[in-house]
């Protein structure tokens, strides 16, 4: 099934949307950048290779996705999206910065990298569900799938030189500068928002604030029972299975001793998949719940083929596999909640489904990287993929019981 006119690359003929995708392309190269060298700082230079004390990076990382859940919907619904994106984004450059100067002045700590984490996962909890939504604004609902999916495109496009350039930049200079060059990429955001044309944006349909307004969002996602299901399958592979930090720093380290260049370049192989996915997603109509089944099984396979995988290249071979999978049915979930759901919900939900996402890696984060420090960087893809396998499972029953055929939407 093809989409509208315009093809793959539609939503771009919307000149508030090439502002916006321009400078999310800069920054989220940079973010590439930054991760791959909080991986390796924690791995290899704070502590020696631990997976437990990368599993607390990741898990305070992400642990606002939750904890600030009943405040960051609200935000998103309530607040001048534009503004409030623009002090998010500031907030995290900034953060950036200082763990940049830290790190090149030799004066970084673990537990310094800790509290950074925790406070860049705070700014992100309220930028991320705003960001989503923001993107109907920016093209309207016509081309809104499409442009998730672009948006999906463009941060795995950055993540194919994202982590590369770390590992140059580690090898060569040093993981501080990384962290530098990050925090100067956000400038690009904000002067993409800054240069917004207010007149071409498509407004948003906003309620009041009001006392309880998280727990009316939290009703009527209980009254869906399509939401329901979908949820519980993000919580099973946003648990385990988006933990790709985890899966991918211990394999390259511990199994095959890959030095910063080979590190880096596994993120940027994974980053093909998802490219490819992308692409595919773009130049498809509306996503289908039989999409997110198809998509976490074969995540789940690509996990235990990860998990078997007897060289580095094999391996790397198998993280295409697990990136386009992974692509697919994260936009696919994007995609089905924001269209199915009432523009004033929309961003209560969203921000309800980044926290199920996201927020569930902080409780997955740690277990695997128990699992990893004591029965091995493989058996911890085993745990992913029987996560990932479930969460198929549990799409599958619904879709049987329900007999929608795979379709999505509100209960009528």
């Amino acid at each position: 099934m093809s989409g509208p006119s315009g093809g793959a690359l539609r939503s771009l003929r919307h000149g508030n949307y090439r502002l916006w995708a321009g400078g999310a392309l800069v920054s989220n190269i940079g973010t590439g950048v930054q991760r791959t060298a909080q991986d390796w700082l924690v791995l290899m230079v704070l502590t020696h290779r631990s997976a437990s004390a990368l599993g607390l990076v990741v898990a305070l990382q992400f642990a606002p996705q939750l904890l600030l859940l009943p405040w960051t919907g609200s935000a998103a619904d309530h607040s001048d999206q534009r503004r409030l994106l623009m002090i998010t984004q500031a907030i995290m450059g900034t953060l950036a910065l200082v763990l940049g100067l830290l790190t090149v002045s030799g004066a970084v700590r673990l537990w310094q990298v800790y509290v950074f984490a925790f406070l860049f996962g705070c700014a992100a909890a309220f930028d991320a569900p705003v960001r989503q939504v923001f993107v109907s604004q920016l093209v309207g609902d016509e081309d809104l799938h499409n442009a998730v999916t672009l948006n999906s495109m463009s941060f795995n496009l950055a993540n194919l030189v994202g982590p590369a350039a770390a590992g140059l930049l580690i090898a060569m200079v040093g993981t501080g500068w990384a962290f530098l060059l990050n925090g100067v990429s956000f400038l690009a955001v904000l002067a993409s928002l800054f240069l917004l044309r207010a007149g071409e944006l498509h407004p948003s349909t906003r309620t009041r604030r009001a006392p309880g307004s998280f727990a009316a969002g939290l009703r009527y996602v209980r009254g869906r029972a399509d939401l329901m299901v979908i949820l519980a399958m993000l919580f099973l592979v946003g648990t385990f299975g988006l933990n790709f930090p985890i899966y991918i720093s211990t394999m390259a380290v511990r199994v095959f001793h890959a030095d910063a260049r080979g590190f880096g370049a596994l993120s940027s192989v994974m980053a093909i998949g998802t490219v490819i996915a992308a692409t595919w997603s773009a130049r498809r109509g509306r996503p289908t719940l039989t999409t997110l089944v198809w998509s976490a099984a074969v995540l789940g396979v690509g996990f235990v083929l990860a998990g078997f995988a007897p060289t580095y290249w094999s391996f790397a071979a198998t993280l295409v596999l697990a990136g386009a999978a992974c692509l697919t049915f994260v936009v696919a979930t994007n995609a089905l909640m924001q269209l199915s759901t009432e523009p004033a919900m929309r961003g209560r939900v969203m921000a309800l489904r980044v926290g199920v996402a996201l927020g569930g890696m902080p409780l997955g984060a740690p277990i695997l990287g128990w699992v990893a420090d004591h029965l091995g960087p493989r058996w911890s893809l085993g745990v992913g993929a029987l996560a990932s396998l479930a969460a198929a499972l549990v799409g599958l029953i619904y879709l049987t019981s329900a007999g929608e055929g795979g379709s999505s939407g509100p209960s009528e």
